[in-house]
């Protein structure tokens, strides 16, 4: 019973908010030496240096350094104006490219907190002064910035795909079709919305001073670079040309040479992107050393056993394995990082799907849309405090609230339809 104690104390101290990594690393120590002594932590340096030449995890810095430099080249503000001017003589024009610039700025940089305020910054004070629904526009924005949890290249897959030993080229080919199916009902949902109650995101008054031509041709602009670099980085993992570590290299290149062709580049600004990529990159490796610590007393106290032999004996079998884990994750995603439940959940669950069977491709995509969700949900949802740190004072923190619960429902319908059809998403439940 030590392991689901120790289970326990960890869940409760990061509810409480003690840092994750110390968290992992403190309840492992104490509860290893408690049950087996020091000596078990003679593996740890064996289980770091695994850790250390990983080559698939060598995509994570690559490609937050990526979606730095991109951030930093003024793309999110110049591909929302553009769009704006496209969209915006429609009746929520301006929230439909918001989730189109959402969905550019995922495929772009995969880094979830530069998109929201990005998207924060530029495109709510232009909807609040369209007079859009508070509401709406903050939860379109919140949204279309957590769109880099699912749309490729994610850095979610890329940790699911080293916890699962899955390659993480599948995983992107896999969470295409789903990222797609979602940008499509995020859509579907702003054009109803504003069908049935227009006065909740009115059109853009048309700017005569500038032709639908150029309009057309400045969005054309805007875009055109940042899809070829989506292009040449998931084409060249889908075709097989190169790796997602390989890939990811290339983002970075290929990220300079937009900065370049934006006029933004400079070598203060590289030096200043490297030092946010290794702020970040080392949070991330701080869990995982803590969490590999803890997976390791968890192992050795028999804890993966006894929750292996209990979830086995669940009712409905696959399926009620299924719902219960969809639930836990869900459930934890209100209080904890989508990071710590990749790093301790998964690698818990991970052992009962591979014995009931269940094809591990689907059940990745299944946790990470689970996890996209853990973004979105008060009271801890990231997306919702990035938001507000930056959102004009009228907006209170109960309108981003009640704005995130209609795109919540899309995420958790998402999910089921994946469940239910995994092949529409050219996916299988089984092997």
């Amino acid at each position: 019973m030590i392991g689901m104690i120790m289970f326990v104390v960890a869940l409760v101290m990061l509810m409480v908010g003690f840092p994750v990594a110390f968290t992992f690393g403190g309840v492992a120590l104490f509860f290893g030496v408690l049950s087996e002594g020091m000596d078990l932590f003679a593996f740890m340096p064996y289980r770091i240096m695994s850790v250390m030449q990983n080559t698939v995890l060598m995509a994570v810095p690559l490609f937050i350094f990526m979606g730095v430099i991109l951030q930093r080249t003024r793309l999110a503000e110049q591909l929302l104006t553009s769009m704006g001017r496209l969209f915006g003589g429609l009746p929520g024009g301006l929230a439909i490219s918001t989730i189109l610039v959402g969905a550019l700025l995922a495929a772009s940089t995969g880094v979830v907190g530069a998109s929201v305020v990005a998207m924060g910054l530029i495109s709510l004070p232009v909807m609040l002064a369209h007079q859009y629904d508070k509401r709406l526009a903050t939860g379109t924005i919140c949204a279309a910035g957590t769109l880099g949890q699912i749309v490729p290249p994610s850095i979610i897959l890329i940790i699911l795909g080293d916890v699962l030993g899955l390659p993480v080229g599948d995983l992107f080919r896999a969470a295409v079709g789903p990222g797609v199916v979602l940008i499509g009902l995020y859509i579907v949902y702003i054009l109803i919305v504003t069908r049935f109650k227009p006065e909740t995101a009115p059109a853009m008054p048309e700017d005569k001073s500038i032709s639908r031509k150029k309009e057309v041709m400045n969005a054309l602009l805007a875009i055109i670079p940042p899809l070829a670099l989506i292009v040449i980085v998931l084409g060249s993992i889908f075709t097989g040309i190169a790796t997602p570590t390989e890939s990811s290299a290339l983002g970075g290149v290929g990220a300079i040479l937009l900065a370049l062709i934006y006029g933004q580049f400079s070598f203060q600004m590289v030096w200043n992107a490297s030092k946010d990529t290794v702020k970040v990159t080392a949070m991330v490796f701080a869990i995982l050393i803590g969490a590999t610590a803890f997976s390791m007393v968890f192992s050795y106290s028999g804890g993966d056993y006894l929750l292996e032999e209990w979830m086995l004996q669940l009712p409905g079998e696959k399926w009620g394995f299924i719902i219960l884990a969809m639930l836990v994750i869900m459930v934890l995603g209100f209080f904890i990082d989508f990071v710590e439940i990749s790093f301790i959940i998964v690698p818990i669950l991970a052992p009962v799907a591979e014995a009931l069977g269940i094809n591990m491709l689907w059940f990745a995509i299944l946790i990470a849309m689970n996890l996209q969700t853990s973004f979105l949900t008060p009271p801890f949802g990231f997306a919702l405090f990035y938001l507000k740190g930056v959102a004009p004072p009228e907006v209170r923190t109960i309108d981003i609230y009640k704005g995130v619960l209609p795109f919540i429902l899309l995420q958790v319908f998402v999910l089921a339809l994946i469940v239910i059809f995994p092949g529409w998403f050219g996916m299988s439940s089984s092997y």
